[in-house]
């Protein structure tokens, strides 16, 4: 079974976003984990979903310090906020020259909005702005259909994609077919944008089994950290 080696990307901030149910928010909080342990260097995660209150990053906010990773949110009672909040440390994260940010950015072009009011705090040769496509979804199961969705939130945003991760799943039930199936659309959205597919993200097991011959883009394998209200009571209950 093949190796899975982290997909380094050589820009200081990572920004994800994507449509809602995209799996963006288990990208982001898998590559901010990523980088703590590969790499020799301060990490933090700026969780600015105000889309969905059941899949946010903040969720998994002590395994993310746990691992080393600094976890910017809202406080106290502003914690589960459905407000588009700019803290000024999260500004300051994205303008300091050192350390990795990743921005997890909420879903389709409602939630890209709230990157607008700080574009200026990006400079073109600091940052990757990436999209987070699910084949499998219903708005980006085709190229024209994501391109769409890709210009709603590029306007949204007032920033342009850099890059697509190819993220298609059916949680418990994605093969490797399914997922060559989503890096054939990626590569070809890809084509048609202009910009380039930067991984492949997949679940462990998956991920181990896809051919470096087919899959010819860096796969990163996903530990699952999103749980949903139920799965997260259940574990509570089962102590682990």
């Amino acid at each position: 079974m093949m190796q899975t080696p982290f997909p380094a990307l050589d820009k200081r901030v990572i920004v994800f976003a994507g449509a809602y149910g995209s799996g963006k928010t288990e990208v982001a909080v898998n590559y901010a984990i990523g980088l703590a342990t590969s790499q020799n260097q301060p990490v933090s995660i700026i969780d600015l979903d105000i889309v969905n209150p059941y899949f946010r990053s903040r969720q998994a906010a002590g395994e993310m310090e746990a691992q080393g990773v600094q976890v910017i949110i809202p406080q106290n009672e502003m914690r589960h906020a459905d407000l588009p909040i700019i803290l000024p440390e999260i500004r300051g994260a994205i303008e300091r020259p050192d350390g990795k940010v990743v921005v997890d950015v909420g879903g389709d072009d409602v939630g890209a909005r709230v990157l607008s009011s700080m574009v200026d705090a990006f400079t073109p040769e600091g940052y990757e702005f990436l999209i987070v496509l699910n084949a499998r979804r219903p708005f980006t199961s085709d190229v024209a259909g994501s391109l769409k969705m890709m210009r709603a939130i590029e306007l949204s945003a007032r920033l342009k994609f850099t890059g697509i991760v190819s993220n298609t799943h059916l949680i418990g039930e994605t093969t490797t077919a399914i997922v060559i199936e989503g890096y054939k659309l990626a590569k070809e959205v890809g084509q048609a944008a202009e910009i380039p597919v930067a991984f492949v993200s997949v679940v462990t097991e998956v991920a181990k089994l896809l051919d470096p011959n087919v899959v010819k883009v860096p796969v990163f394998a996903l530990s699952r950290q999103m749980l949903k209200p139920w799965e997260e009571k259940i574990k509570a209950l089962c102590g682990s």
